[in-house]
């Protein structure tokens, strides 16, 4: 609690002179900022390069988490002490909880995308409420300007951006037909998806196969549906706490105390952030259950042989 209310007035004097920042020049007033953009905006144009301030908030992010990634592994030590402890921990705690889920062979199969997911996310949700990111940025003038919004921001929350969002479901929806083929084989994924479950013979079969033919065309849409799912679930929860903060900012107040009615969803924000990375990585690792979960039964075995734990035999009655 001490070392809060310690921060708590460098958070609000940050609040409070990060906004002012983005006035317009000698009007001493905040400009008109209710709008917030469905979309990343440009701030550098090399051609038919356009890099926007959502990607370069996510490779801030990338370079902050490589850092400590280094940081940590740099010496590692037996005994693990301060970062590489703290690493290890959240590493280790995301392992055991896909595991959970997935069981060992797939965990750690996966682990590395599912893992580095959850992280990537989860602080670049965070990294976008550090004050100044998406309200420091500069005046825009001229012909064609939205004058509900007149300035763009250096940076923005990476999520908020569709293409990231889009990208990394995209990616992951290729990633899941490789695990769940080299798994289970392609025969056995489109049996999973088209044949029939169950023992039939005759009519009945062809009936059933029938019905089967058409519940597979619907998980066809399904598995396409995922991904689009994944990333509009993730882009509309960040964008609509951007601009719940963004709408309280912009409430007619004085300016010293701009800081103070976006303050309460600022904190609601941080488990927000949280809550996505976590549904994002948890419905990644549920789609990839779904289609491989029959493959796994003797999981505990083959976990004991990596491990090289000898089975314990069972005793005689």
């Amino acid at each position: 609690m001490a070392s809060f209310s310690r921060f708590f007035p460098f958070l609000a004097l940050f609040f409070a002179t990060a906004l002012p920042a983005v006035a317009a020049a000698g009007s001493g007033e905040l400009p008109d900022h209710d709008h917030l953009p469905a979309g990343a905006e440009p701030v550098i144009v090399l051609g038919p390069i356009v890099i926007t301030n959502s990607m370069i908030a996510v490779w801030v992010v990338a370079a902050l988490l490589i850092g400590v990634a280094q940081i940590a592994t740099k010496n590692l030590q037996m005994v693990p002490k301060r970062v590489q402890n703290f690493v290890e921990w959240i590493v280790e705690s995301l392992f055991s909880f896909f595991e959970g889920i997935l069981g060992y062979k797939l965990a750690m199969k996966t682990f590395w995308f599912l893992g580095t997911i959850f992280i990537l996310i989860l602080f670049s949700n965070w990294f976008g409420l550090v004050p100044g990111i998406g309200t420091v940025g500069w005046e825009l003038t001229g012909d064609g300007v939205d004058p509900a919004n007149r300035y763009e921001p250096f940076l923005r929350g990476a999520n908020a951006d569709l293409n990231l969002t889009s990208a990394m479901a995209l990616t992951f929806a290729v990633l899941w037909f490789w695990w769940a083929i080299t798994e289970i084989g392609i025969k056995n994924f489109l049996g999973h998806i088209f044949a029939p479950k169950g023992e039939f013979k005759g009519i009945v079969l062809i009936l059933m196969g029938a019905i089967f033919l058409f519940v597979g065309v619907i998980e066809v849409l399904s598995i396409a549906v995922r991904p689009v799912a994944l990333m509009f679930r993730l882009y509309g929860n960040v964008y609509a706490g951007e601009s719940i903060l963004e709408t309280m900012s912009a409430m007619n107040v004085p300016v010293f105390l701009k800081w103070l009615p976006p303050l309460p969803f600022y904190f609601l924000e941080l488990l927000v952030g949280f809550v996505q990375a976590l549904v994002f990585s948890l419905l990644c690792a549920v789609f990839i259950k779904l289609m491989c979960e029959h493959e796994h039964e003797h999981e505990d075995e083959h976990k004991d042989e990596v491990q090289g734990i000898e089975p314990v035999p069972e005793s005689s009655p």
